[in-house]
């Protein structure tokens, strides 16, 4: 699995760090050269150093998606660098915790704006590319608060949710063009952004309780998904949406 991605170029947003790094990193191991996007460009530099110094090729593009410009921007880079694109990855986010009736307006569409335009206006720049050739795969990263209530997050789980229905949509439209739109909904899993809650044993006791595994996930755990989704094994897979949450979603 990891061999056919030799050659193929891929798109990455909120690469930075977390789970797009994980990501990217993922599909740079795997052969693919990948171009990094988000609004953290000194990550995104050490990424493409990184990438370099095992061989691999890498391009940095600070991002913000919201912004149709720099969208175009940052698609018309990867073609010019690789010559084409056939993979993209949807990982911006952000998230908002404030309860609905204390939650700004201005809060609510940083929220929409970020998971949801964003994932829109990247994967219209990127699906002209890949209609056009005949090929390609998009995974977007959804979430499994998508699929159940969460007090305090309910932009965050509107946006998560409409990721899952714009995938299926754009799914169906671009079937007989060769092209697969998937999805990932992850629940907690190791990473940067959330190693200072991990800290904390209190809130982490807390979040431990509501997953029926009792721990969180792995980046391995993930990487083998990502490959599947990226890679010719899921040829005849599309609309689909893979949950890995240690059961949380289903309590």
């Amino acid at each position: 699995m990891n061999d056919e991605l030799t050659g193929k170029v891929a798109i990455v947003t909120g690469a930075g760090r977390g789970l797009g790094r994980i990501i990217a990193r993922t599909l740079s191991d795997a052969g693919a050269n990948v171009v990094v996007a988000s609004r953290t460009p000194a990550q995104l530099q050490e990424f493409v150093e990184d990438a370099e110094a095992r061989g691999r090729s890498a391009l940095a593009m600070p991002t913000d998606v919201t912004d149709e410009g720099a969208v175009d921007d940052l698609v018309s880079a990867t073609v010019q660098r690789f010559g084409r694109v056939d993979i993209l990855v949807n990982n911006s986010g952000v998230v908002d915790t404030s309860p609905l009736l204390e939650q700004a307006p201005a809060a609510w569409d940083r929220v929409i704006d970020t998971n949801l335009r964003g994932t829109y206006l990247v994967t219209r720049a990127v699906g002209a590319h890949l209609v056009a050739q005949g090929s390609g795969k998009v995974i977007n990263i959804a979430s499994n608060f998508a699929l159940m209530g969460v007090a305090n997050h309910a932009a965050y789980s509107a946006s998560k949710a409409a990721v899952i229905a714009f995938t299926k949509s754009i799914a169906v439209e671009w079937a007989r063009a060769g092209v697969q739109v998937n999805a990932i909904a992850p629940g907690y899993f190791e990473t940067d952004l959330n190693a200072g809650m991990r800290a904390d044993e209190e809130m982490t006791s807390r979040v431990l309780r509501a997953i029926p595994a009792r721990r969180m996930g792995s980046p391995i755990e993930l990487k083998p998904w990502i490959l599947l989704l990226a890679g010719t094994a899921s040829d005849f897979m599309t609309g689909e949406v893979i949950v890995i949450d240690g059961g949380q979603s289903v309590t």
